[in-house]
């Protein structure tokens, strides 16, 4: 009896001590990189990156990764709209990670890192120290600051100069809008949005580095990297492949589709209201409310959070805030003649929307000619209506 309490109180000690040093690794230890493909839901189209310790000697098997947040965090839904929502580093069980992406059918790809043991050691306390519930916590940024680019700056923090950036790593080079579209289908519901939301700072060319926001592209630079002017990779591996699916999506629920009916209809009715000498003013109403919303939208997101890919974010110009207001005078029988003026004034700001495009200052999303062709016919219609007599 008397062994069992000095072996129950031996055991509280050593947990004590690992709660405030890691363990000595030993050398059977391994650390890796992991890399995991996309998933089917937007927040897991663009893959995922951790860490993966391993020694069989202690038992450890374990999985960092920075890419959690809490939900219970209170305000969740306005933190994570205003881009104030804290993401943090978890540890978990690394064959229950793996059963989770075997579950969502996503691949998993290893890259085992060529450390003597010091620096496996060096890593190790870093990630545990940062695991600590005072430092585990960071601010998420999609381009600068998630789970992917992580990787890459704890190396660089624990290893310093030692660790080589290869900057030819990638021979073209793209925008951080082209990055995105390898990841997302311009012709979907997400990427539509995504192309809506983000401003015109994510249309210059990503430096090198600044690719490494892609978990793709963090094992590409992982594989020409260098530590003590030798490869950082010491071997590389699949852990576990996605089973063929079929992601394709049908025609019938994508954007294009129902964004060109939506200009069709709009233009059968705009050609009857023209041929009958009326105007239908609940869809004036309805179109200059909907854009003054979606120009509203943009507002917040550009000025009032702190997410730095939505800046000067140019659909301000077709979606245009004022027009909130406006959408009350159309809805009158017959309102003040500068709304004629202020139908042109749109309809020319669509036109500079374009010129923008041309340009390459913004790259808009394909599908927003639809929207385009459907508001300037109205506006067209609308200044003519207001320089006919009798408009029912």
């Amino acid at each position: 009896m008397q062994l069992k309490k000095i072996l129950l109180l031996l055991l509280f000690g050593f947990s004590i001590l690992g709660m405030a040093q890691a363990p000595e690794l030993t050398p059977l230890s391994k650390i890796s990189v992991i890399t995991c493909g996309p998933g089917s839901e937007l927040y897991s189209t663009f893959g995922h990156s951790a860490v993966r310790v391993e020694d069989s000697s202690l038992g450890i098997n374990a999985i960092y990764n920075y890419g959690t947040f809490d939900f219970t965090t209170p305000n969740f839904y306005m933190k994570f709209a205003r881009g104030k929502l804290d993401y943090t580093l978890a540890r978990q069980s690394f064959p229950y990670f793996l059963k989770e992406y075997e579950y969502e059918n996503r691949w998993v790809k290893s890259q085992e890192l060529k450390l003597d043991l010091t620096e496996r050691q060096q890593l190790f306390n870093f990630l545990e120290t940062n695991y600590l519930p005072e430092n585990r916590d960071y601010k998420y940024d999609f381009f600068y600051n998630n789970c992917a680019t992580k990787i890459w700056d704890i190396l660089k923090e624990v290893y310093g100069d030692k660790l080589v950036f290869d900057k030819n790593f990638q021979q073209q080079l793209y925008s951080h809008r082209q990055l995105i579209r390898q990841k997302v289908k311009i012709n979907s519901w997400s990427g539509f949005g995504i192309d809506l939301a983000l401003g015109s700072v994510i249309d210059d060319v990503a430096t090198p580095k600044e690719h490494m926001f892609l978990p793709d592209y963090i094992m590409k630079q992982l594989d020409v990297a260098q530590l003590n002017g030798e490869p950082l990779v010491a071997k590389s591996k699949t852990l576990l492949d996605a089973k063929p699916a079929d992601n394709g999506s049908s025609f019938f629920f994508s954007p294009e589709l129902w964004l060109i009916v939506i200009l069709i209809i709009i233009l059968v009715l705009t050609y009857f209201d023209f041929k009958n000498n009326t105007r239908r003013r609940w869809l004036d109403f309805t179109l200059f409310f909907t854009t003054g919303l979606i120009g509203l939208l943009i507002i917040f997101l550009w000025f009032f959070t702190d997410h730095s890919a939505t800046a000067g974010n140019f659909n301000i110009l077709w979606a245009f805030p004022p027009n909130l207001i406006i959408a009350f005078v159309v809805a009158q029988k017959r309102g003040p003649n500068w709304v004629a003026k202020y139908a042109i004034f749109l309809a020319a700001l669509i036109v500079v929307s374009g010129v923008l495009w041309t340009l390459g200052i913004q790259l808009f999303s394909p599908l927003i000619l639809a929207i385009w062709a459907a508001l300037i016919a109205r506006y067209l219609f609308l200044f003519w209506s207001y320089h006919k007599p009798k408009i029912a």
